[in-house]
């Protein structure tokens, strides 16, 4: 039976993305192959994160009984997950609307079928420290019901998320948000950028679990 390191579960809203403002089950995994400067969940993604083992079978019967129908898979990285295929695959089986959200590392191609899910996929940004670590072929996969989301912390941050929507087209291709790190960047300052460079179908995203709770508040 397959098992996964999951470091909690819980419901809410979904608080950024497509789905923000919708309830959700969330599903963290631990572990992440990326140290971003601003990462708001290290404790799920150290060495020494704390996790319970569970199987494909516990988790299906958690979301179940929540009487929730939107999945949102994260981590931590959740694509680095062994045997999360076949999880992914389960839960789209059983009528769930399954989002998964990864850092960009991670290649989707093996995670298009047979069933598919929404992705929502970060582009990471100089001021993170991870953009060497970006796998570029997986804008040749995404779709307009996905999400590629930019991270932005300073000036430098969106003059690059803009060259990237450029280069790769993604307005025509995908779904594009631009999201300030909490407390680093002003969100008008997004705006007067977006503004002044024209940039229609991106739209800015705040995280609204953070103004709902405190923004260290876990299982929310």
């Amino acid at each position: 039976m397959n098992k996964y390191r999951v470091v909690e579960k819980f419901v809410s809203i979904n608080g950024e993305g497509q789905f923000a403002g919708i309830l959700a089950v969330f599903i963290r995994f631990a572990f992440c192959n990326l140290r971003c400067s601003y990462c708001d969940t290290m404790y799920a993604n150290e060495a020494s994160a704390s996790y319970e083992r569970l199987s494909e079978d516990e988790i299906v019967a958690y979301i179940k009984e929540q009487q929730v129908n939107h999945v949102t898979l994260t981590g931590g990285e959740p694509l680095m997950q062994e045997h999360i295929h076949s999880l992914i695959q389960r839960l789209l089986t059983e009528g769930l609307q399954v989002e998964i959200e990864t850092n960009g590392s991670i290649g989707l191609n093996t995670f298009l079928s047979p069933f598919r899910p929404f992705f929502t996929l970060d582009y990471k940004l100089p001021a993170s420290g991870m953009e060497s670590h970006m796998n570029l072929e997986n804008y040749e996969y995404i779709t307009k019901q996905d999400v590629v989301k930019f991270v932005i912390s300073d000036q430098e941050d969106l003059e690059k998320a803009h060259q990237i929507v450029k280069q790769f087209d993604l307005i025509n291709k995908t779904q594009v948000y631009f999201s300030s790190v909490f407390a680093e960047i002003s969100p008008s300052e997004i705006v007067d950028y977006m503004i002044k460079h024209h940039l229609n179908g991106v739209r800015l995203q705040l995280q609204i679990h953070k103004f709902i709770w405190p923004p260290e508040q876990r299982g929310v």
